[in-house]
């Protein structure tokens, strides 16, 4: 294992890839080596004030938010490679007031992404607001050196008849518009088979498309809208997303950890969460070939989060 951690805490779980720890988190920030990291994602707490069996929130009270996230966003910072990221999830309770934290830790100029996670189609009814409906994450770069991995995503195209497809030796495709390419730029464009003449005489552009198993996909750069990805609370009859259920009251789907994982990390990165929850990061972390360390104050996060990362590991040809 590269980059291996030595420190004083006691590992609550360890394997070659993955350590989680039963921690304060900011007891073990401390002893993690600078620029060790190469990407951070916390679902944080949301200072709703609450209790969720699992784990008591933060009050949402300014200077309570502070004291606590300060001192632990810092030595994340610390930890955090210059190539590296920090995703943070929340909702708009104290997004206004972690935004003002991070622009003062990370910088202005690192602040990447304001994302939205809207994960529902409607909400509780309320007299006096709107259906709440959404999550926000957000994304800091620890430098300039950063650069976004695999930023695209498939999307399947309704190919019941085919209207507005066409296929040539290069594939299948659809037109776009030329614009105001150069006549320069037009004659290349001839030469390279990616222009399509009509029987007028019109070019288009050829905007291939990708084929797999007879289904036609377009290929789109990620937005920081994600209205995709379905929430573990919502009502469904989808196996897959009732199966990964764990019981954990704020747990998260795995195919938003796959997307922000892809994104900004390769292979053989080192993934942290220092509010493990369920372990979803870890999970997933493990499954993408990356190795993880995770950290939780909770008894039960801990376990689930050790459970399913065993699964992983006992799983043939998974890691």
């Amino acid at each position: 294992m590269k980059g291996r951690i030595i420190i004083n805490i006691e590992p609550y779980f360890k394997t070659n890839n993955v350590t989680l720890y039963q921690s304060d988190n900011l007891e073990l920030l401390k002893q993690i080596p600078n620029n060790h990291i190469d990407l951070i994602y916390c679902d944080i707490l949301y200072g709703t004030g609450r209790n969720f069996g699992d784990y008591q929130d933060l009050k949402a009270n300014k200077k309570i938010i502070e004291e606590h996230y300060i001192p632990r966003f810092k030595e994340m910072y610390k930890i955090l490679k210059d190539t590296g990221s920090i995703y943070l999830h929340m909702d708009a309770k104290i997004v206004h007031w972690i935004r003002n934290i991070m622009d003062d830790i990370y910088g202005y100029n690192n602040f990447k992404n304001e994302i939205i996670w809207k994960f529902a189609t409607s909400g509780r009814r309320s007299k006096s607001k709107f259906y709440h409906t959404y999550d926000i994450i957000l994304k800091y770069a620890k430098s300039f050196k950063y650069e976004m991995k695999d930023c695209n995503l498939d999307y399947e195209i309704d190919t019941s008849n085919y209207t507005g497809y066409f296929q040539d030796i290069d594939g299948w495709f659809n037109l776009g518009a030329v614009g105001d390419y150069s006549e320069t730029s037009l004659e290349k464009l001839k030469k390279e088979n990616k222009l399509y003449k009509t029987k007028k005489g019109t070019y288009y552009l050829k905007c291939y498309v990708k084929e797999k198993d007879g289904k036609l996909f377009k290929t789109k750069q990620i937005s920081d809208v994600w209205d995709d990805i379905m929430s573990l609370q919502t009502i469904t009859t989808k196996k897959e997303i009732r199966n990964q259920k764990t019981g954990y009251a704020t747990q998260k789907p795995k195919e938003l950890l796959e997307r922000i994982i892809k994104v900004s990390s390769d292979k053989g990165d080192l993934v942290a969460d220092f509010y493990m929850g369920s372990g979803t990061t870890g999970e997933v972390a493990l499954e993408l070939g990356r190795r993880f360390i995770g950290c939780d104050i909770g008894d039960n996060a801990c376990e689930i989060s050790k459970e399913r990362i065993n699964k992983v590991i006992n799983t043939p040809d998974q890691i």
